[in-house]
């Protein structure tokens, strides 16, 4: 898919009637960004806000997030222990604290 993102109010506006006008091309709207299908005419679209509105409109092209692919099982597990908490306000810090889950800062600085 293609991610578009606006930084104006006019690129706003643009992306809002494109969005309206191509809606079998949007995949998604987000308020200041959409998701366009990832075809030629979402390609199209999203260079025309781009050669319109210029470094008011970023264009990225994403990928699927595949969390058993990407994501370490210790990582997910860890996600889902922490959301299973029988105390909802406790921070993830404490949560993983003299356990086996991993360490906020660590995960922090490991990459994908």
């Amino acid at each position: 898919m293609l991610l578009v993102v606006t930084y104006s109010r006019g690129a706003r506006t643009t992306l809002r009637n494109v969005c309206r006008s191509h809606d079998d091309t949007v995949v998604r709207r987000l308020g200041r960004a959409a998701l366009f299908a990832e075809t030629e005419l979402g390609a199209f679209l999203a260079c025309r806000l781009r050669a319109k509105h210029g470094s008011d409109v970023q264009v990225e092209r994403t990928e699927p997030f595949n969390e058993f692919a990407a994501v370490r099982p210790a990582v997910r597990e860890a996600a889902v222990a922490y959301e299973d908490r029988e105390t909802p306000s406790t921070p993830y810090a404490k949560f993983a604290a003299g356990d086996d889950h991993p360490d906020p800062a660590a995960m922090r600085d490991a990459e994908l």
